[in-house]
């Protein structure tokens, strides 16, 4: 399955974050704890001219906890500053200000000795679409102050969010890049709703990601789905499987295999099936 998605308002929000950056004093770029490495846009470097980064592991809620570990000792190895969050329980955006205020404390004394210790730090938020940009805005607002959806794309112009009197935040829309790096990349990305289901199969995306948790979550999908998997069994016989049990059938008692593929890919974006993570730092097993 190619899978490739990049329409013509990403192109146009690309291009206002690279004349907007000159604005903010820090780029804080959301990823998705699932997906750390494939939810990292690689054209953001390009885009921010170097500015001070903060990377947001999100939905770390949906995460495997012990992966998440990892991930988190990965960054900091890189001399990354990483806070892990759930945008949806306000876990960990507690800690974003400070956190904000830390990476920049050289700058905020220069401020200081300018006599200009009251001016508002700006950031700019970034990430893919979905990854939960609107509702971090929103936890940290306290309020409704950027629109939220669970479909990619919601977000389109330029948003500023004041967050008390001494931080602004610039909300962007979510964007990825003309050419994924590789399939897995993509279909990580299609597995957490990064992209547009208008444009996919879902019965043969939902019979892959099948075939990725069979390999290290077996026993959440079997649990979930009353089904018993046996060693490499395919992807659209496991899909089978679990639409017989559930009572989906087509005509003629066929397995509805597309029932089935939406309800499963519905369960894992929410995090019904159990704290799983797609992906593990590079050099782990």
């Amino acid at each position: 399955m190619n899978i490739h998605w990049f329409p013509g308002h990403m192109t146009k929000a690309r291009r206002m974050i690279s004349e907007n950056v000159k604005l903010v004093d820090i780029v804080c770029e959301i990823i998705d704890a699932r997906i750390p490495l494939s939810s990292r846009n690689p054209d953001i470097d390009e885009l921010t001219g170097g500015k001070p980064r903060l990377v947001i592991m999100n939905r770390c809620d949906q995460a495997d906890p012990a992966v998440t570990k990892l991930w988190s000792a990965w960054f900091k190895g890189l001399s990354s500053f990483v806070l892990e969050t759930d945008s949806k329980s306000s876990a960990g955006t507690g800690a974003f200000q400070n956190a904000v205020r830390s990476i920049l404390r050289d700058k905020l004394q220069r401020y200081a000795e300018k006599g200009q210790a009251g001016r508002p730090v700006r950031a700019m938020i970034l990430g893919i679409p979905n990854v939960g940009k609107s509702t971090f805005i929103n936890k940290l607002a306290k309020r409704k102050a950027a629109l939220t959806s669970d479909r990619p794309g919601v977000t389109r112009g330029r948003q500023w969010i004041s967050i008390g009197q001494d931080l602004e935040l610039l909300d962007t829309p979510g964007i990825l890049w003309p050419k994924f790096d590789s399939q897995t990349v993509a279909e990580n990305l299609a597995f957490t709703g990064a992209v547009k289901d208008d444009i996919l199969d879902v019965e043969t995306l939902a019979a892959n990601l099948m075939e990725r948790l069979r390999e290290d979550y077996k026993r959440n999908l079997e649990a979930r789905y009353k089904i018993e998997i046996a060693e490499d069994e395919k992807g659209f016989e496991l899909l089978k499987k679990a639409a017989k049990k559930r009572g989906f059938l087509a005509s003629g008692g066929e397995p509805d295999t597309e029932r089935m593929a939406k309800i499963l890919l519905d369960e894992f974006r929410g995090g019904v099936l159990g704290r799983i993570s797609l992906e593990k730092p590079p050099g782990e097993v």
